[in-house]
């Protein structure tokens, strides 16, 4: 069987995280790396260093005037899938941004489906090219990863979403097999796309 996929759970109620664990580690595809209560800055740090497979989050997290850019603050953090975990509260509006959504009010085997297929998705965007080699668009976006710059930036910049930029950065983590913007510069440098002059 395929690696299990990791996951880190984002909600403030431990009753909650604790199903969600359960539901998860139970089905064998997916392990439950860590349960965070809030999205304080050591939260982002430790998501960071992390880097799970996939992000469960409920957006109540986040204070209400950011709920509506909760997914692209976690994409400034990690390259993972993220899933929103849907309750009482929560719009259409915000739950449309993230990669996939869930509800507290779902079965198990409907959490299970709903997790599997955003996994599934954001797999089949990222393995339409398989090539080993990076692509224009693709070392243009590693280029401004490596001088530092976040992916709202990087999108803004070269006029893509978000979206677009995090599927990009995550074909490159597929075909270099580097996951830390560190090792990427290291990456740039070694093969002429930057010059040491240019990184931060």
């Amino acid at each position: 069987m395929e690696n299990k996929k990791t996951v880190a759970l984002i909600t403030p109620s431990a009753m909650v995280s604790k199903g969600l664990e359960d539901i998860l580690d139970e089905s064998g595809e997916f392990k439950v790396e860590e349960c965070f209560r809030d999205i304080s800055r050591p939260v982002e740090a430790r998501l960071g260093t992390l880097d799970p497979d996939v992000v469960i989050i409920d957006p109540s997290v986040l204070d209400f005037r950011s709920r509506k850019d909760g997914r692209s603050r976690l994409a400034d953090i990690c390259d993972s899938i993220v899933i929103a975990l849907g309750g009482p509260g929560l719009t259409d509006e915000v739950l449309r941004q993230y990669d996939g959504s869930i509800s507290i009010y779902d079965s198990r085997e409907d959490i299970l489906r709903k997790t599997r297929s955003s996994v599934e998705a954001k797999q089949s965007e990222t393995s339409v090219s398989d090539s080993g080699e990076l692509s224009a668009r693709e070392k243009e976006i590693l280029v401004c990863v490596a001088k530092g710059m976040l992916n709202k930036e990087i999108a803004d910049k070269l006029c893509l979403s978000i979206y677009t930029v995090i599927t990009h950065r995550k074909n490159i983590t597929r075909k270099t097999g580097i996951k830390t913007v560190a090792g990427l510069t290291v990456y740039a440098l070694l093969n002429n796309l930057i010059d040491m002059s240019s990184v931060q």
